[in-house]
């Protein structure tokens, strides 16, 4: 079978989902529908927000889906109307059965990790937090529990020591994308074998959904953790710490850091010197190389301390 002639409705949200549909698409793949998250008001004139997939899909003429509940019987009595032979899904929500189980040749997902490990909705940060030094992306057909299907494919590649969430998910998302394309065509020809997750490697690399919370910086961990969190977390949504001096006390978000060798005191106390802002950890010192405060835009951390003249500063 000809990849070109299998009906393919694409689910996805974010633009992490817009690189391989745009991939799909340029290869020549016939994309029937896009299903993507409704409209959403933001900012404070409440605007509708529209998803980055809706953007491209109105771009590109195709026929747009937005339903609000995955189980109303009208969206799905109009998605099988379309007649589509497979289901892709990338950062979309969980669907019911009765939608991935609707056409004839399943529905796949593409997630950023090396599945089994890192399930779950934050797997390029999770796995950045962890400070594990290689991942990749997968696509597995869905099944009742989330992240949990036969696995089709998969590509992998190193984490290197200064790539953070951002670097790393621009890289898994064009890789996202080739595997994508690869897994239609293997589909298309009869060339899969599906492969059943080991639930033992699955065990201890869980990755949920990341909360504020997650992002604030314990100074009482070891340098290397508190890197790692930075890392993870950078650019967006950004770990952050309050600091104080003897006038006022900020939220500040942390984007870049180095571990050094120089040993800490207290953890939490900050260091300024000529050079730059340091911050005890649990066992080293912290460079922090980059930040931005409140009501600021971030910057590198020679800028900040040339415009913020802080008096016995510290942590809070």
């Amino acid at each position: 079978m000809n990849y070109k002639d299998i009906k393919i409705v694409f689910f996805g949200t974010p633009d992490f989902a817009v690189e391989s549909l745009d991939a799909l698409i340029k290869e020549g793949c016939d994309i029937a529908a896009v299903v993507t998250a409704p409209d959403k008001p933001a900012g404070r004139g409440h605007k509708l927000l529209e998803s980055a997939v809706k953007k491209y899909a109105v771009d590109h003429h195709l026929p747009i889906l937005q339903p609000t509940n995955l189980k109303s019987e009208d969206f799905q009595t109009e998605l099988k109307a379309i007649g589509a032979d497979l289901f892709i899904v990338i950062a979309f929500r969980m669907l019911p059965q009765s939608v991935w189980a609707m056409p004839r040749l399943g529905t796949f997902n593409v997630h950023g990790s090396l599945l089994p490990r890192y399930r779950g909705a934050a797997p390029i940060n999770r796995a950045l937090m962890a400070g594990e030094t290689r991942t990749g992306v997968s696509t597995f057909y869905l099944s009742h529990e989330i992240d949990t299907g036969d696995i089709i494919g998969s590509m992998a590649t190193d984490i290197l020591p200064d790539d953070d969430f951002g670097s790393l998910y621009e890289k898994l998302m064009k890789m996202g994308a080739e595997l994508a394309v690869e897994t239609v065509k293997n589909i298309a020809e009869g060339n899969i074998t599906r492969v059943p997750q080991d639930e033992f490697e699955a065990t201890p690399c869980p990755a949920p959904k990341i909360f504020k919370e997650d992002c604030h910086i314990d100074w009482n961990q070891p340098a290397l953790k508190v890197h790692n969190l930075i890392r993870g977390v950078s650019p967006v949504p950004g770990a952050w710490t309050t600091i104080a001096d003897d006038k006022s006390e900020t939220v500040m978000k942390v984007f870049k850091s180095s571990i050094t060798d120089t040993p800490a005191v207290n953890p939490g106390a900050i260091h300024i010197s000529p050079k730059g802002m340091r911050i005890d950890c649990a066992d080293k010192q912290l460079e922090i190389l980059s930040v931005q405060v409140q009501g600021k835009k971030r910057m590198e951390i020679a800028d900040f301390l040339r415009g913020n003249r802080l008096e016995n500063p510290r942590t809070v």
